[in-house]
């Protein structure tokens, strides 16, 4: 599966910068039939950079979110290079 078609788009809920601020993480909405490997893969092809972690949880609503580590404190420069900082 193509890393663009796993990671439909980034959250920048209130929860995911305190998340980020706090705990070097971002979050993510992605495929509903990605697994933590096939996420964790896209993140660091898509962004050039090591993923220590990745938990995924689904929404009542159906939606799959994936929350994912960073070994170095890089998820507040990833958000900004995405323009949603």
């Amino acid at each position: 599966m193509d890393p663009y078609q796993v990671i439909k788009k980034p959250l920048s809920t209130e929860k995911a910068v305190r998340e980020m601020e706090s705990g070097n993480k971002l979050l993510f909405e992605v495929d509903h039939k990605a697994t933590k490997t096939m996420i964790k893969k896209s993140v660091e092809k898509i962004f050039n950079i090591k993923v220590s972690e990745v938990n995924t949880l689904v929404t009542k609503e159906g939606k799959k979110r994936a929350y994912v580590s960073f070994k170095e404190g890089v998820a507040a420069d990833i958000m900004t290079q995405m323009g949603l900082m």
